[in-house]
C-alpha cells in the first residue's frame, strides 16, 4: 500500500472491528478507516481541505455523475495500511456465514427492453454520433433479513483472485441513501506514490471457461483479436492519455493492450505508468480528472454521458470511483464496478452491470455480458446462478 500520513491517527483496533466505515483491500492488505470526523460533497471542496492542512486524509466514493453530490469524508482513525487484513478477510476459496437468502428480485430494465436500448446505441455508432456509449441496468434483490456489509465484503474480497474489495458508509442525509457501497472492484483509476501514478484500465471483455483450459484459452485469443473489442479499449486508452500527458513530465503507455482475468471473465487491459511534471496534482484531483473515463461512461465522453443521463435511471455511485487521498497527494482510487448499495436497513441491494457499446456490437450477447458481470454479486449473496448466466455468444470478427 502506499506511504501512511504521519499526521494520520492509527485505529489502534482489529481492522474490521468496530465497524469500519471504509474499506479498500487488495492483496490481503488494506487501508481502514472507522467514524466520520467530517464530509464533503464535492472533490474540489475535499481537495482543498487536504491542500490547507484541514484535513490529513479523504475517503470515500466520487458518483457516476459529477453534478451529484460526493459521498467523500475524513475518517475519525485511520491505517493505510493494515497488514494484517488477511486475517480478518478470508482468501480465495472461503466464505463466511450470516449473509441472508434472497427472496425476491428483478432486472431493471427487463431484458428486453436492454437488447432494445442496445440496438439504438449501436445506430447510434454506426451514424457517427458517437463512437462508443456504455450502457448498464440494475439489478434488484430483497433480502429475507438485514444483510452485514462487512460479511459481504469479507465475501467479495474472498472471491477475488487479487483480494480486492471495498466498503464504504455512505451519510445518513437527503443528497446521499444511506447504507454502504461494498464489492470488488478489478480497475485501478489512478494510483499515486509520490510523482509516479499508475493506471490500468480495462476495456473489451469475454467469459472465462476455466473447467476446460483448451476453451479458456480460445476465448482469451478470440478477446485479443476481436476488432470490436480492440476498438472498445482503444478509446479508454487514448481518453486517458489525453488526460494524463498534460500532467507528466515522462507516460509510458503501451501500444497494445494485454489480458486480464478474473475468475470468470477475461478483459483487455493497459498499464499505463507516468511521473507528474507537478507535486500538487493529488491522487484525488487525478481521479476526479480521469473520471468518468470511456471504460464507463463512453466517447465523445459529453455525448455518451448525455445519452446515458436521457436513456438510464440513475446510476449513483456505480460506475464512479471509490478510494483515498492523503495530505500528501498520495492515493488510491478504484472504479466502483462489479458490488452494489445495500440499503441502510440492510433488506435489499442494488447491483449495476454495462458494456460498452460500439458499431459492431450484438445486442443479445451485451445482455448476456450485464449477466456475466452480475456473477461476483450474486456469488457474495450465495446465489450466483439466480440469472443462469451463461457466456456471451461469439460476437463476429473484423
Amino acid at each position: 500500500m502506499l506511504n501512511q500520513p504521519t499526521t494520520s491517527p492509527r485505529t489502534g483496533v482489529h481492522p474490521l472491528a468496530p465497524d469500519p466505515s471504509f474499506v479498500l483491500a487488495q492483496h490481503g492488505r488494506g487501508a481502514v478507516g472507522h467514524g466520520v470526523r467530517q464530509r464533503w460533497t464535492s472533490a474540489q471542496d475535499a481537495a482543498r481541505a487536504l491542500r490547507t492542512g484541514r484535513a490529513d486524509v479523504v475517503v470515500g466514493c466520487l458518483p457516476f455523475d459529477s453534478r451529484q453530490p460526493a459521498a467523500l469524508f475524513e475518517p475519525e482513525s485511520w491505517d493505510p495500511d493494515v497488514d494484517d487484513a488477511a486475517s480478518v478477510l478470508p482468501g480465495p476459496g472461503t466464505s463466511g456465514a450470516g449473509v441472508p437468502s434472497v427472496r425476491s428480485w428483478h432486472e431493471e430494465p427487463e431484458p428486453s427492453e436492454h437488447v432494445a436500448r442496445v440496438a439504438r446505441a449501436v445506430d447510434l455508432a454506426r451514424s457517427g454520433a458517437l463512437d462508443k456509449v456504455v450502457l448498464a441496468r440494475a439489478l434488484r434483490l430483497v433480502l429475507s433479513e438485514p444483510a452485514s456489509a462487512v460479511e459481504l465484503l469479507r465475501r467479495f474480497v474472498a472471491d477475488d483472485r487479487e483480494g480486492n474489495g471495498y466498503l464504504v458508509r455512505l451519510p445518513r442525509d437527503g443528497a446521499v441513501p444511506g447504507g454502504h457501497m461494498v464489492g470488488s472492484s478489478p480497475e485501478a483509476l489512478i494510483r499515486r506514490e509520490g510523482l509516479g501514478v499508475y493506471t490500468h484500465p480495462l476495456a473489451g471483455t469475454a467469459a472465462r471457461r476455466p473447467e476446460d483450459r483448451d476453451l479458456d484459452r480460445e476465448a482469451a485469443l478470440a478477446l485479443q483479436t476481436s476488432r470490436k473489442d480492440l476498438d472498445e479499449h482503444r478509446y479508454v486508452v487514448d481518453a486517458i492519455e489525453a488526460a494524463l500527458r498534460p500532467l507528466c513530465a515522462e507516460l509510458d503507455v503501451p501500444t497494445l493492450p494485454t489480458l486480464a482475468h478474473t475468475e470468470r471473465i477475461w478483459h483487455l487491459g493497459t498499464t499505463i505508468r507516468g511521473v507528474l511534471a507537478d507535486p500538487t496534482h493529488t491522487a484525488l484531483d487525478l481521479a476526479a480528472a480521469l473520471h468518468p473515463t470511456p471504460a464507463v461512461c463512453g466517447s465523445p465522453r459529453s455525448t455518451a454521458l448525455d445519452h446515458i443521463l436521457a436513456t438510464e435511471s440513475p446510476r449513483g455511485y456505480y460506475a464512479g470511483a471509490v478510494g483515498w487521498c492523503d495530505a500528501s497527494g498520495d492515493g488510491h482510487w478504484r472504479v466502483l464496478l462489479r458490488g452494489g448499495h445495500l440499503a441502510e436497513d440492510g433488506l435489499s441491494l442494488t447491483a449495476h452491470a454495462g458494456g460498452g457499446i460500439v458499431a459492431d456490437s450484438d445486442p443479445e450477447a451485451e445482455l448476456a455480458e450485464t449477466r456475466l458481470k452480475f456473477t461476483p454479486v450474486l456469488t457474495a449473496l450465495g446465489v450466483q446462478d439466480l440469472l443462469e448466466t451463461v457466456p456471451a455468444p461469439p460476437r463476429p470478427r473484423g
